[in-house]
């Protein structure tokens, strides 16, 4: 057997290093289904405005339904369970997204397991996310369609009607 002096094996050692590492997730906030979008519902990931702009990237060719929320929030106390009615029966043909913001994580989890929540939310502590889709306070609800066009956004808790109403807009 040959052995191969270390100066020249060096180069297949750094390409099989490169390759290696670019194998690996390098601890990025991807879910176990190698997107964004947590398999876990009660992970909530932090996400940024860029992360959350990937995430909605991700996710076209299916409407989405974003809901920015809080369990400190009152309103969004109101619609929780009108949420958790829709996405039992739209949530095979629309993919639900919360944004959490301005709260911690125990409370979060607690609030969606009261709820009944089953979809995914991601963590926006700093509220920067809310800011970069330009829309202030909370409940606030965006509604895109399967291009990934914005069709509407509602502030305010919505009522059950006003849900069903814009859920059938996005999947018509």
């Amino acid at each position: 057997m040959t052995s191969v002096p270390l100066r020249r094996s060096a180069p297949v050692l750094f390409a099989l290093v490169v390759v290696l590492a670019a194998c690996s997730d390098g601890g990025s906030q991807e879910g176990a289904t190698g997107t964004l979008l947590p398999e876990d519902p009660y992970e909530l990931p932090d996400v940024d405005p860029d992360s959350f702009q990937a995430l909605l990237g991700e996710l076209e060719g299916t409407p989405v339904l974003v809901n920015v929320w809080a369990s400190w929030c009152g309103p969004c106390r109101d619609e929780a369970p009108h949420l958790a009615a829709a996405h039992a029966e739209y949530g095979d043909r629309v993919q639900f997204v919360g944004l959490d913001i301005l709260d911690e994580r125990e409370a979060a989890r607690r609030f969606m397991r009261e709820y009944g929540w089953t979809y995914p939310s991601v963590f926006d502590l700093p509220g920067t996310v809310r800011d970069s889709l330009g829309v202030l306070g909370q409940p606030v609800t965006l509604f895109y369609d399967a291009s990934g066009e914005l069709v509407d956004t509602h502030t305010g808790a919505l009522t059950e009607e006003q849900l069903t109403e814009q859920l059938e807009q996005i999947t018509a």
